[in-house]
């Protein structure tokens, strides 16, 4: 009998797995969401995970065993601090990105490194391993344009920031093996902005089982928002367009997360009349958003600088209708028509428009925007996000 060509998943030896984040628990980000299911779920099929990321502050670093997703990780916290300009935000010293990429390379010998950006440790930890010949993949979260928010720099000076930021991105992905990046979209965007080939697209993943979608009729109108409270979200944009829906909606307004534009929200909430109406819950416990998902009638989101969205996707799973910018990845989600609908960026006028839409479908087009958002979600599951970076672990080919 012929040998398979390759061995059975169970048979083959665990992987040595160091994965660098620039941002990881305790930051609530997509990209943190996305390290942090990785490893776990990486864990749960037997490999050996390590994870280089930011302490809570210079004092507190170390290696330990940390509990993430069920899971035990071993996690190399690095000394960090506070960037200022930013709410939650802490960084790893650049210059020391290499010594400390050395000294987790001597302790860990991984099989694979597997950065999560390109910016400090992920910079630092792929040309450690390059100079040793340890394969490197990674993955890009990051939208340059996104940092410069927060770097308090004049705007001449941001865009000399910006060329150099991915001037060096591409710098790093030279050295790996490959480049993923959650969406088609997104990966299309990277290769027309740094002149680099074959990016892969690969869905950040989820475990859509933990989300209840309720196919009943609601017996209120609540929108909901998931993510940073940060200006490239525009929440502003959704809070102004509820403030021209018609008062007979009775509308409410979910907004879970906190950010540096929270403060700014609030205000414009209270200028809008709408205090009545909006609640900013902040961070919640992962029940509470869920809770939050289930009984809401459709989610919102209105951010350009989505490479994919896991809140989007974790709403998909909740078996909501989206309204959604017609932006970046957005659009990679949700199907105009199918499973909500998408609007012009920053057009107050529209989204107010789609929101009226999805509030008073009929009881039968709702639920097949419903089912269709369910379905959707489908092919983001994160077995198949897990075959396919194992997949580029071991060089083989991947999972169609």
């Amino acid at each position: 009998m012929t040998p398979p060509e390759h061995p059975e998943p169970e048979s083959r030896p665990a992987l040595t797995v160091l994965i660098g984040a620039d941002t990881f628990l305790p930051h609530v980000n997509g990209a943190a969401r996305f390290a942090e299911r990785l490893a776990a779920g990486l864990v749960k099929r037997g490999h050996d995970v390590h994870v280089m990321a930011p302490s809570d502050g210079h004092r507190n670093h170390g290696t330990f065993i940390e509990t993430i997703e069920g899971q035990p990780l071993t996690m190399h916290r690095l000394a960090s601090w506070r960037w200022y300009p930013h709410d939650w935000l802490t960084f790893v010293l650049p210059w020391m990105s290499k010594h400390h990429a050395r000294k987790a390379l001597d302790s860990v010998k991984p099989d694979v490194v597997h950065i999560q950006s390109h910016i400090v440790i992920g910079r630092g930890l792929a040309r450690e391993a390059h100079k040793r010949g340890i394969p490197i993949i990674a993955t890009n979260h990051v939208m340059a344009e996104n940092v410069l928010d927060f770097t308090t720099l004049p705007p001449a000076l941001n865009k000399v920031l910006l060329k150099f930021a991915w001037d060096d991105a591409k710098r790093t992905f030279d050295r790996t093996r490959a480049v993923t990046t959650p969406t088609r979209k997104a990966a299309d965007f990277l290769e027309a902005t740094i002149d680099i080939e074959g990016v892969i697209p690969v869905s950040c993943g989820i475990d859509a089982a933990e989300y209840t979608a309720d196919l009943t009729p609601r017996d209120a109108n609540r929108i909901v928002f998931v993510g940073r409270l940060t200006t490239e979200k525009q929440i502003d944009v959704v809070l102004r367009a509820i403030a021209k829906l018609d008062p007979a909606l009775d509308v409410t307004f979910d907004i879970v997360g906190n950010g540096d534009q929270r403060r700014n929200l609030e205000q414009l909430t209270h200028q809008l009349g709408l205090d009545e109406r909006v609640t900013f819950h902040g961070h919640t416990s992962d029940q509470e958003l869920r809770d939050l998902l289930t009984r809401a009638s459709l989610f919102a989101i209105a951010s350009v600088a989505e490479l994919q969205s896991i809140a989007t996707m974790e709403a998909m799973a909740s078996g909501l209708p989206i309204v959604a910018a017609n932006a970046v990845a957005l659009p990679h989600l949700v199907h105009d028509g199918e499973n909500g609908y998408l609007f012009t960026p920053g057009d107050v006028d529209e989204l107010a428009a789609r929101l009226t839409d999805v509030l008073t479908a009929e009881p039968e087009e709702r639920l097949r925007m419903q089912r269709a958002s369910l379905d959707g979600v489908k092919i983001h599951d994160m077995k198949r996000t897990l075959d396919t970076f194992e997949a580029l672990y071991r060089d083989e080919p991947l999972p169609e």
